[in-house]
């Protein structure tokens, strides 16, 4: 049952009584119990509302003896709104800006999301000063960071609605800014909360006549107290803002690689560069490192096995072959990958092939093919081969909703991405026609083949092939090899690691076309899946901190976990 909204509107005055009976008559319509707060205004601002006080009833004035700044006002409105049993309260500015008339669409968003702060998104006309524009967007971008995403998408809008029982708690906790500070500061505070917020796009205009209180030297200081406050305020909340909703199987969690505000990153790269963008990202790998208990077990247990794979072997353990530079060099990776998005790793000084992947990738070059590559490496070097065979459209299928999400970044981010991500949730007839046209028109498709899907089939059986693997039986998928008998191409196995500084693409037939006979169909399936698993077993063993699969890879998602 959802909550039923019962709201409010809480207008903080300071000396705009000769807008206020502007601003009443367009709430009219609206029928809400109106709180007007007056923020020590002179005397004519008081006579005014004293005079709109008495001639509706709906209309509540608070008077505050002295100018206390505009959060102080909203707060204090907030504290008699909740006495009046109202559970939301509408913050609009006294100085007419803003479109009152979206009053109703806010209310809607509310009545969806009854915890989180719903704000107008401003749409400007000619009429805002490009000063207080180019202001906005470096608050926005303060912001980003300070919340580790990009949901806040404009944290300085006053036209908002306020759910008044998360924001009186949050209120008793931290002491918020007071004046100009107080719409950005209670926003990432909220947030912090957890209580996010929804926007509702609204116009909002600087009325020739309007009063403007912001004092350029004295709220620009406050502003920029305020974001140091929430910068430092942020870093203890790392884990947090980063590790929201997360779940113990893959296939149940958002991609670690993806969702550490991609966006953000993109933009903290744009502005600032891979160097600066290097630097922060240390300290949240390392505060990662520190607080992701079942990722930190999952490469310390993988670091283990293979020194016992290496001794067996009598090969040497490879230098600062810890769980913390393991994580790095996840970070690392995120850094390439972003770098192949923007068109910023090149071949010979970034990317380079391994003796013979060369030749087998161009072999037969006009034929479609399918490339098995796995979560070993940097995946995303398709991106980069992309690159250098020009037209060479590369399909990447992949398994679970986030690869939705990883798409629309990259039209976002790099609309010139040769990479096309298709998301599926399951094999079936109609993806593998779509596929078989593709390689048929000379595309390449490509797919991971270390990780099983999402759901078991019906009956709860896993469409796996339980092969050995560093030693111990793993459960492989079965569907990537199926799939490429269907297909009847080429397959060839593809791994980009970070070896001596540069990636090294390695590449390898593997099938010519992968035959499953009826007859003999599970053992042949089954050879497959051993093969495969002892190719990537190899290439692991190459560049072990490359393996960026942070679970217990030897064992079958808990279906008790599926919820």
């Amino acid at each position: 049952m959802s909550l039923t909204l019962n709201p409010c509107v809480v207008i903080p005055c300071y000396n705009h009584g000769a807008m206020m009976t502007r601003v009443l008559a367009r709430l009219q319509p609206f029928n809400l119990p109106c709180i007007v707060v007056d923020d020590g205004s002179e005397e004519t601002t008081q006579r005014i509302l004293a005079q709109l006080a008495a001639q509706d009833a709906n209309l509540t004035l608070i008077r505050l003896p002295e100018n206390a700044g505009k959060g102080s006002a909203v707060i204090r409105g907030l504290q008699a709104a909740a006495a009046s049993g109202f559970t939301h309260a509408i913050q609009v500015d006294a100085d007419g800006q803003h479109a009152i008339e979206d009053i109703p669409a806010l209310l809607e968003l509310a009545q969806q999301h009854p915890a989180a702060l719903i704000s107008g998104q401003p749409v400007y006309d000619d009429s805002i000063p490009r000063s207080r524009l180019y202001g906005r967007w470096i608050t926005h971008v303060w912001v980003w960071i300070e919340t580790l995403s990009l949901q806040l998408k404009d944290s300085m809008c006053g036209f908002r609605v306020y759910p008044i029982a998360p924001t009186l708690q949050l209120t008793q906790r931290v002491t918020l800014g007071k004046r100009m500070d107080f719409d950005t500061e209670v926003m990432v505070r909220l947030y912090w909360q957890g209580n996010t917020s929804y926007f509702v796009p609204t116009r909002v205009t600087y009325p020739l006549d309007g009063l403007s209180h912001f004092d350029a030297l004295k709220d620009n200081c406050r502003i920029s107290l305020m974001h140091t406050r929430l910068f430092f305020g942020m870093l203890p909340r790392i884990p947090a803002l980063l590790l929201r909703r997360a779940s113990p199987h893959w296939s149940r969690q958002q991609e670690v690689k993806g969702l550490w505000g991609m966006r953000l990153m993109l933009l903290v790269w744009r502005f600032l560069g891979r160097k600066a963008f290097s630097l922060l990202l240390f300290p949240v790998v390392g505060v990662y490192w520190l607080t992701a208990i079942r990722a930190r077990k999952a490469s310390q247990n993988w670091l283990s096995r293979v020194r016992v794979q290496l001794g067996t072997q009598q090969q040497p353990v490879p230098p600062r072959l810890t769980s913390f530079h393991h994580f790095l060099r996840f970070g690392d990776a995120m850094l390439d990958k972003i770098a192949s998005w923007r068109g910023e790793l090149k071949f010979d000084r970034d990317v380079v092939f391994a003796p013979g992947a060369k030749e087998a990738l161009h072999e037969g070059e006009t034929r479609g093919k399918l490339l098995l590559a796995s979560h070993l490496g940097d995946v995303e070097a398709c991106r980069a081969l992309a690159q250098l065979e020009g037209s060479k459209i590369i399909n990447a299928l992949v398994f679970s909703d986030n690869a939705r999400r990883f798409k629309q970044i990259m039209q976002e981010m790099a609309p010139e991405a040769g990479l096309n991500l298709m998301p599926v949730t399951d094999i079936g007839p109609e993806t593998a026609m779509l596929l078989k046209e593709k390689l048929e028109r000379g595309e390449w498709v490509a797919i991971v083949g270390d990780r099983i899907a999402v759901n078991p089939q019906r009956g709860g059986e896993w469409r796996v092939c339980w092969s050995r693997f560093m030693g111990q039986p793993a459960p492989f998928p079965q569907g990537p090899f199926i799939l490429a008998s269907i297909l009847r191409c080429p397959v060839n196995l593809i791994f980009a690691l970070r070896q001596q500084g540069k990636l090294h693409i390695h590449c390898e037939p593997f099938a010519d076309p992968l035959l499953l006979p009826r007859a003999d169909r599970q053992n042949a399936l089954q050879q497959a899946t051993d093969r495969y698993a002892g190719r990537l077993e190899h290439y692991a063993l190459q560049s072990p901190l490359d393996w960026f699969n942070f679970f217990d890879f030897w064992q079958l998602p808990d279906t008790k976990d599926k919820e």
